[in-house]
């Protein structure tokens, strides 16, 4: 009951406050002069003081305190021993009085507007947010969570979460309050299915333990992100089988030859399985010549470089402490537009960082140093490592290598990838360790 009266003189105007405060003082002051008791009224002024604390700065206070004691020592009928004694102890009753009252509504009303501003929050929320007991039961649901599950509005509230995301439902009371992340499926009032993100956490209350949730959906993502990754894979697969062809017909030229100069030889002539094999490299040689229409743009993209490397740094700096490898980053904070693709682009590095990593399994202070250095064509990225480095002459970017781990297409298709964006992969040797060059064409203006 207090709190709600508190709470309704808070919301009262200024000067009602004041206008009330004045009136219960010179109430009080009448009654000290009218009233014949045997007993000082001057305590009565506390309650005006409690008012004016609501609605007073600290100095305004004392000085109305001042005032009250002033009254008091004027107005009563009975005079008493030690008088200064006693108007000091009613000033500094009344002072302490007015400013705790001032206090409490200054730390009242920052509480409210901290509760308006996280109800305000929480409403105008996008992302749905929920609040449930430990049974399950749902306590809170804003808009957003209603319009995300298919809910009529308040409709949500004392339904058990496991209808809509049963991941939430079978987490318990738990010995400490934690906070964590998920991706789960959900399902809405009509029955649709859908893939979500939540953020949960645990708390206390004085009710019981409470789980709070804030939930996205992130179907819209994931459906773009399976588009997007198959756009890259039909990219890269033309890429690949443009590179394959070519060194297809690279070796179906070779081939055709000898077999032309067979043919003049005339050893061989009318000898149908020789024959044959000059009908199947001929054969061989159309199949790789198909050239595969590439559904691009006319004019090739254009990327922030810096972005991309930001991105890539990301992705670099775990797998080089995972990996007890001290990184090097010499990139310029800013880098101009290139033409490239940057998925593909990615790759290339993320290759280079793999062959980098199992170089440097055995070294003793491992190290890997990006740089990237501006020319007149562009931007050229040297990927560096303090690793055993490449023998002269090795013919790294040839597919199918023996030895080479897994297919041995890593190198050849991350070059084939940079000459897709008219860039290009080259081994640049060093008397130590290894260094590959990525070489960017500058964006057109």
């Amino acid at each position: 009951m207090f709190e709600r009266l508190t709470q309704q003189l808070l919301r009262l105007p200024r000067a009602a406050v004041i206008g009330w405060a004045s009136g219960l003082i010179l109430l009080i002051a009448f009654a000290d002069v009218t009233v014949v008791v045997d007993v000082t009224l001057g305590f009565l002024y506390i309650f005006p003081l409690l008012l004016l604390g609501m609605a007073l700065n600290a100095w305004q206070v004392v000085l109305a305190a001042a005032l009250c004691t002033l009254l008091s020592d004027r107005l009563d009928p009975f005079p008493m021993e030690a008088q200064i004694g006693r108007d000091i102890l009613i000033f500094l009753t009344l002072s302490m009085t007015g400013l705790l009252s001032m206090g409490m509504a200054r730390s009242h009303r920052r509480e409210t507007a901290a509760e308006q501003q996280l109800e305000f929050l929480i409403e105008s929320s996008p992302a749905a947010i929920l609040t449930m007991h430990s049974d399950g039961r749902i306590a809170l649901a804003n808009p957003s969570a209603h319009k995300l599950l298919a809910a009529e509005k308040d409709s949500l509230n004392g339904k058990n979460i496991a209808k809509y995301v049963p991941a939430l439902a079978s987490i318990g009371p738990a010995r400490k309050n934690f906070r964590t992340e998920m991706q789960t499926r959900g399902q809405k009032e009509t029955g649709e299915a859908f893939l979500a993100d939540v953020f949960f956490s645990t708390y206390d209350t004085p009710a019981g333990p409470r789980l709070a949730a804030f939930l996205v959906d992130a179907s819209v993502h994931l459906r773009e992100r399976a588009e997007e990754n198959l756009d890259q894979l039909l990219s890269s697969s033309r890429i690949l089988v443009a590179a394959v062809s070519h060194e297809v017909r690279n070796v179906c030229g070779a081939i055709g030859m000898m077999h032309e100069n067979l043919v003049r030889n005339g050893s061989l002539r009318g000898n149908q399985d020789f024959e044959a094999l000059g009908t199947l490299v001929r054969t061989l040689s159309s199949l790789a010549s198909l050239e595969l229409k590439q559904n691009t743009q006319s004019a090739p993209a254009q990327i922030n470089l810096s972005d991309v490397l930001t991105d890539f740094r990301i992705l670099l700096e775990p797998i080089c402490e995972e990996s007890d490898i001290q990184l090097i980053w010499g990139v310029p904070d800013k880098l101009p537009a290139v033409e490239a693709d940057a998925h593909l682009l990615t790759q290339v590095l993320l290759n280079l960082t793999r062959n980098s990593q199992r170089a440097l399994e055995d070294a003793e202070k491992a190290s890997i140093e990006v740089t990237a250095s501006l020319t007149e064509s562009g931007v050229v990225l040297r990927f560096h490592d303090n690793g055993p480095g490449i023998k002269l002459g090795q013919p790294i970017f040839q597919p199918l290598q023996q030895g080479a781990s897994s297919t041995g297409l890593g190198l050849y298709l991350s070059r084939a990838f940079m000459r897709s964006f008219q860039g290009d992969l080259r081994h640049e040797p060093e008397r130590s360790g290894c260094c590959f060059a990525i070489h960017l064409k500058a964006a057109q203006v």
